[in-house]
């Protein structure tokens, strides 16, 4: 299904083709080249998908927030005035030579990602969909790995 997470594909990558699945985080169609930031557990990546590639371009146009994606291509180094210092993969880009939908979605009642304050009943009420913000995330995986310590020591 993969052969890398998507928060570790980074410079060393360089001109290596990879097999990554996430979600939408992001869409962003700009004048004929669709760029979208694709999200899993470890992180988040931009995925470059040109008109040139008709299958995977014709997807790309179909895709919204949340939608999970399957993406085969190469990993590209971002040229210096594109370099995004805020993300760990902000050097990088795929350019993806296949992308396949593997599950729709209806678009989230609130955004997902940081930036957004969602008052904590409508939280409660999508539950669900609270639990993939990535600050909740970080927060469940910090007291697994805490747990995890704690079980380790007392065996």
């Amino acid at each position: 299904m993969r052969t890398h997470y998507c928060g570790h594909i980074d410079s060393t990558l360089e001109q290596t083709d990879v097999e990554i699945s996430g979600w939408v985080h992001k869409r962003r169609d700009h004048g004929g080249v669709i760029f979208i930031d694709l999200r899993d557990i470890q992180g988040i990546v931009q995925v470059v998908v040109n008109p040139t590639e008709e299958f995977a371009f014709k997807a790309a146009e179909k895709c919204r927030n949340e939608y999970v994606l399957k993406v085969l291509g190469n990993v590209k180094k971002r040229s210096p005035e594109t370099i995004n210092p805020n993300m760990h993969t902000g050097e990088v880009e795929v350019i993806a030579s296949s992308l396949e939908i593997l599950s729709e979605a209806k678009t989230p009642v609130f955004p997902l990602d940081d930036y957004q304050e969602v008052g904590e009943e409508i939280r409660l009420k999508n539950r669900v969909l609270d639990l993939r913000r990535p600050e909740i995330n970080t927060r469940i995986l910090s007291r697994s790995k805490i747990s995890s310590s704690i079980r380790r020591f007392l065996e």
